[in-house]
């Protein structure tokens, strides 16, 4: 049987220690974009339980939390040990125009989807102005009392 010696095992472990947030964002890549009336934010999470992913929302501040679990064990010996563990989070700050009370989220193939709606008071809407006599006669009525009065002073 092949034994690893790494010199080095100590050292990443301490860069993780003190690293550990800038690591662990980069362990949880995302994709975000703009597709029609909503947002789509979709995370790399290969190996994650998808029982331990928590999605929250507060304040416009989206917060997204998963675990991936090691093989630990008495009986383990680790010749190489590369994939990351542990719990990662990532937030972000959301524009006000995202309906956070509809977002809708699926885990599929280790990649979690939310797909956030744009909020309807966000979204362009067309005003209709109407024209015809009912706007002709207010502007008329005020018009021919601004005369009268005026000519009778």
């Amino acid at each position: 049987m092949a034994t690893r010696i790494d010199p080095f095992r100590d050292v990443d472990r301490l860069i993780d220690q003190v690293l550990g947030n800038a690591r662990n964002s980069a362990m949880m890549p995302l994709d975000l974009f703009r597709t029609g009336d909503h947002y789509v934010l979709m995370f790399d999470l290969p190996g994650v339980d998808p029982g331990s992913i928590d999605v929250s929302a507060q304040d416009k501040t989206l917060t997204v939390t998963a675990h991936r679990s090691s093989h630990e064990g008495t009986d383990v010996q680790w010749l190489a040990h590369e994939r990351p563990t542990g719990t990662y989070a990532r937030q972000l700050v959301l524009g006000r125009d995202a309906d956070l009370e509809k977002i809708d989220a699926t885990f599929n193939d280790g990649v979690l989807s939310l797909t956030i709606p744009i909020a309807a008071e966000s979204k362009p809407r067309k005003i209709e102005v109407s024209h015809g006599q009912g706007s002709m006669r207010v502007e008329e009525n005020s018009a021919s009392e601004v005369t009268s009065g005026g000519g009778e002073s």
